[in-house]
């Protein structure tokens, strides 16, 4: 069967550059992004809206970067339907540590997980118990999976701006940030 036919039959997968493509039948298909940026975080929660803020300048920054940027404020089992059509994720979230310093940016991955404002949650499994339940039943949600948290002061007060700390340090954040995304995304 020629490559072409193959992409043709229905429910078959194809890449061609950073794109992966399903197609249903010969007429149709659904085009998914191989990456993901997934700002998490609510943002009208001071703080807590550092991940989608940062995702909608990321977005500016890297306009040809074949990804989808999008944001979310849930968490758990919510999160991994959200990532499983993708080879890349890259998760931004806010964290609080106890001995964190404001500002700080870490690049975790699930095996040396801590918990981030988004991927734990009381409501509902956290992050890590919720891949281990999609690995039990055979899904795998992606194959790479990055988590960029950012050290936070606060995230209980109702206002749609950061902190003036976070604020303050912001062209910083930013600027770390995308260094990391463009060395996680390099080789695609």
């Amino acid at each position: 069967m020629s490559v072409w036919k193959a992409f043709k039959e229905p429910g078959i997968f194809g890449f061609k550059q950073n794109l992966l493509y399903l197609f249903f039948n010969s007429d149709q298909f659904i085009l998914k992004e191989k990456i993901l940026i997934l700002g998490l975080g609510n943002d009208i929660l001071t703080d807590d809206g550092i991940g989608p803020r940062l995702v909608k300048d990321i977005r500016l920054l890297f306009p040809d970067l074949p990804a989808r940027f999008d944001t979310a404020c849930c968490g758990g089992l919510e999160i991994i339907e959200m990532i499983r059509d993708h080879e890349t994720v890259i998760f931004i979230d806010a964290i609080r540590t106890p001995t964190g310093t404001p500002g700080t940016v870490y690049h975790l991955s699930p095996s040396h997980f801590r918990e981030t404002n988004h991927l734990s949650n009381i409501h509902d499994l956290n992050f890590t118990e919720a891949l281990r339940t999609y690995e039990m039943l055979g899904i795998r949600p992606a194959a790479e999976m990055h988590i960029i948290a950012v050290e936070i002061t606060e995230d209980r007060i109702f206002c749609e701006r950061l902190s003036a700390t976070i604020e303050k340090r912001y062209p910083e954040i930013l600027k770390t940030v995308s260094g990391m995304i463009r060395e996680i995304t390099s080789g695609n």
